[in-house]
């Protein structure tokens, strides 16, 4: 008996090709070793840990079997990569995951090869996979394309114009529907009805192995007749109807954790696959840990935690969250008004909804992960006579911009948009961040938008959107935490397009739109310590504009500098605008526009973030006495003139 210690598995892997040398037998403890891996590193990282690990024996399976990168394994949202980035050559570096200069929690195409289509939003798989699969029938080097994608992310129409296409096109094509019965909450909808009705298929897979054989025995005459009888038993009992209606050829359920199931039957579409097939798996999100399976959420998004007990390291806060802020406050407004119902597109508990919808059950929807719906949907009840509140983070509600103009900006319904997210959010990166509401948004006509420069103004937002029935309004707020402030009992509402003077100074006025009002305050302190006093105006409103107040800090100073956590295009456009428009620039007066450079900024702390986007206070500081054309010498200040 060899006395030389066990070396994992997992240490003989350094690219996919490595898996073809092992068995099945050692590909199943390959696996086991990769569940403890993704648990281990997660514990140290943060992020999202149960899609990754019911999806350990598939991501093995796919390695295994197929080529990377020259097959296209393609991830939908992506937040179940981690153990595919372990497999493809990233493990040495699987502990930065979601760190600034790290690896990123989602596919990356500049990050490697074998990550050929980024992703962070859902269900956008099946159409980059059919595009690859075409780029390739048309010469372009690849072999086949797989789509992995959740019974959460099918919810979403896009999957369904791209299987409709692909099935039109009858390209090889391979889907694997990975069906956990949960996205990021529990899924809804008859499509999630439609699947779990498919789980009493298992009778159904042992009667269709034994007909496979005895249908050859039967004469010619009858094989027709068997044939047909077969195919009616199937579409009465399994329910795979849709997805051949669709084009595709339909397989399942198996078992997404059984390793010899999963290789069988890949290595058979592999071989036979002539067009596209679906390949129905059942997997359970969080397997193998049992914090995880035991989580309401089975260990969908995680901070650092402790690998034995899988309790959580988290941050004690000081002051509450914007968005239990906005929760709370919609409660408390419900609770008075009856008109109040709000709408989530699969998020109840990013949203804060969760809890709203525990007390309102009946006027509470979360619509599944179908953002055009939502908005549509929300529309709809406006135009009813309720007061719908759609709460979309700013990056998801891009998915419905075309229904927010077509079907709420132009017949001017009062829908109620609670934009979360608003600005750079730290781990989750570029994909995440709302960085183009505030553009996107307040160049409608009609719409007001609104942002919290803390968590008591966002409490006073809520109570104005609530009582709001000309038209479509947004108020926008950050993730984290508020700053501390004491917050109103009784809110007043806002006179709409009115905002507020912070702080009255001489020669500089900032004016703030959002949450960067904080580090306007700070800049101003540094300031005052050489000598300058900033005029600071929160300007609520990107709109309308408060434009009485605007004219007036042009008027009476020497220059006007606005800051928001939000791209070019946005509010200092608008004001800059309305400085054209009334000849300002003529006066001499010094404008600056402090908004988020022209890159996508990539994972880090949002401090670090804000630090690279050049808006956090010692920028705001810099920015006045550039204007002001003052040199800093020695920590004083003095003029350049």
């Amino acid at each position: 008996m060899s006395d030389q210690p066990h070396t994992p598995l997992l240490d003989r892997v350094t690219t996919p090709d490595d898996l073809k040398a092992l068995s099945d037998t050692e590909l199943r403890q390959l696996a086991d070793e990769l569940r403890t891996e993704t648990i281990s590193a997660v514990s140290v990282t943060g992020g999202h840990l149960g899609a990754g690990l019911g999806v350990v024996e598939m991501t093995v399976a796919l390695h295994a079997v197929f080529d990377a990168p020259k097959d296209k394994i393609i991830w939908d949202v992506s937040h179940q990569c981690y153990p595919h980035k372990i497999l493809t050559g990233r493990r040495d570096r699987i502990r930065t995951l979601r760190m600034e200069k790290g690896l990123s929690g989602f596919t990356k195409r500049s990050e490697s090869p074998y990550d050929p289509f980024g992703a962070a939003h859902s269900s956008t798989s099946i159409s980059a996979a059919l595009g690859f699969a075409v780029a390739r029938d048309l010469g372009a080097e690849g072999g086949d394309a797989i789509a992995i994608i959740g019974d959460g992310a099918m919810s979403a129409g896009m999957a369904y114009e791209a299987m409709n296409n692909a099935g039109h096109l009858g390209k090889r094509l391979i889907v694997i529907l990975n069906d956990n019965e949960m996205s990021i909450a529990p899924p809804t909808g008859a499509m999630s009805s439609y699947l779990s009705r498919l789980y009493a298929g298992a009778p159904f897979q042992e009667f269709k192995a034994a007909a496979k054989g005895a249908v050859s025995l039967l004469p010619e005459p009858f094989r027709e007749g068997a044939k047909r009888a077969k195919d009616m038993l199937k579409h009465m009992t399994v329910g795979g109807t849709l997805f051949e209606e669709l084009g595709f050829s339909y397989l399942g359920p198996i078992d997404g954790h059984d390793m010899e199931q999963l290789l069988s039957v890949l290595r058979t579409v592999k071989d036979r696959a002539n067009g596209p097939i679906l390949i129905h798996a059942i997997t359970q999100k969080g397997k193998g840990y049992a914090p995880a399976e035991g989580a309401n959420d089975k260990g969908h998004a995680t901070a650092k935690f402790d690998v034995v007990t899988g309790k959580q390291k988290k941050a004690k806060s000081n002051a509450p969250s914007y968005t239990s802020v906005f929760a709370d406050t919609l409660m408390k407004l419900a609770a008075d008004d009856p008109k109040i119902v709000a709408v989530t597109a699969a998020m109840p508990d990013g949203t804060g909804l969760s809890r709203f919808m525990e007390r309102y059950a009946s006027r509470c929807f979360d619509v599944g992960i179908a953002e055009q719906h939502a908005v549509t949907f929300s529309a709809g009840m406006a135009a009813g006579g309720l007061r719908p509140f759609c709460a979309i983070y700013s990056t998801f509600l891009q998915r419905g911009y075309d229904q927010v103009v077509h079907d709420v900006a132009i017949q001017r319904l009062p829908v109620r948009f609670a934009i979360d997210r608003a600005g750079l959010v730290g781990a989750d990166g570029a994909t995440h961040a709302g960085s183009f509401d505030i553009g996107y948004l307040s160049n409608l006509p009609g719409f007001v938008v609104m942002a919290a420069a803390d968590e008591a103004e966002l409490v006073r937002m809520v109570a104005t959107a609530a009582q709001h029935d000309a038209g479509p309004i947004a108020f926008r707020f950050p993730r984290g935490e508020g700053v501390g402030v004491e917050m109103p009992e009784d809110p007043e509402l806002l006179e709409i397009g009115k905002g507020r003077m912070i702080q009255e100074g001489a020669k500089v006025a900032i004016l703030s739109f959002g949450t960067r009002l904080q580090e306007v305050i700070a800049a101003s302190e540094a300031l005052q310590a050489k000598g300058i006093t900033p005029t600071i105006a929160d300007a609520r409103f990107a709109k309308p504009l408060d434009e009485e107040l605007i004219l007036k800090l042009a008027g009476s100073h020497e220059a006007l500098i606005t800051i928001e956590e939000g791209a070019v295009g946005g509010f200092g456009s608008h004001v800059a605008q309305l400085l054209s428009d009334n000849a300002v620039f003529d006066a001499g007066l010094k404008f600056r526009s402090m908004v988020l450079p022209d890159v996508f900024i990539d994972q880090a702390s949002p401090g670090a973030m804000y630090d690279v986007a050049g808006l956090n206070a010692e920028h705001i500081e810099a920015k006045v006495l550039d204007v002001l054309g003052i040199s800093r010498i020695g920590g004083q200040a003095a003029s350049t003139a």
